[in-house]
């Protein structure tokens, strides 16, 4: 079996799972589902900083990530906001993410940092949108441009 073939669609599972519970934890704490923000059991007010605004970047880059599409600048983006979720909320509280609750931050900040870095994998839209420009056929020359001289 040749197990380097697997590495595709691998990373994408990878980062449709990452993606889902990423989007999950979004509207819960935008729109209240699923029991809610976890610190509240409701929905974030509206434009409350920065939990509203984390939420929406939850979702927003969640689904971007479960889709494929746009998956490095998101997955970038998703990294970032844990990383400031871990040193502004958690590490205040203790150095060490199991004393201060930010396991989770620090995994969704790693897990999208390598997403962002390896790609979206074999099974994305980014990847579906690359092969389908790749190939398209070359847009025909205007009869002035084949006519003129290069200056």
């Amino acid at each position: 079996m040749n197990v380097s073939r697997l590495g595709g669609p691998t990373l994408s599972l990878y980062r449709i799972v990452i993606g889902l519970l990423f989007m999950l934890h979004g509207l819960s704490s935008v729109f209240g589902l699923f029991g809610g923000n976890p610190m509240t059991g409701k929905a974030i007010p509206f434009g409350t900083w920065p939990g509203w605004w984390a939420a929406l970047i939850q979702l927003v880059c969640g689904a971007l990530v479960l889709a494929g599409l746009f998956t490095r600048p998101a997955a970038l983006l998703a990294s970032g906001s844990m990383a400031y979720a871990y040193f502004v909320v958690h590490q205040p509280d203790g150095l060490l993410p199991l004393r201060n609750g930010g396991e989770l931050s620090a995994l969704f900040c790693w897990s999208f940092l390598l997403i962002a870095v390896l790609g979206p994998g074999s099974w994305a839209l980014d990847t579906l949108l690359t092969r389908r420009r790749a190939d398209a056929p070359p847009a025909p020359v205007a009869a002035h441009e084949r006519n003129s001289v290069p200056a």
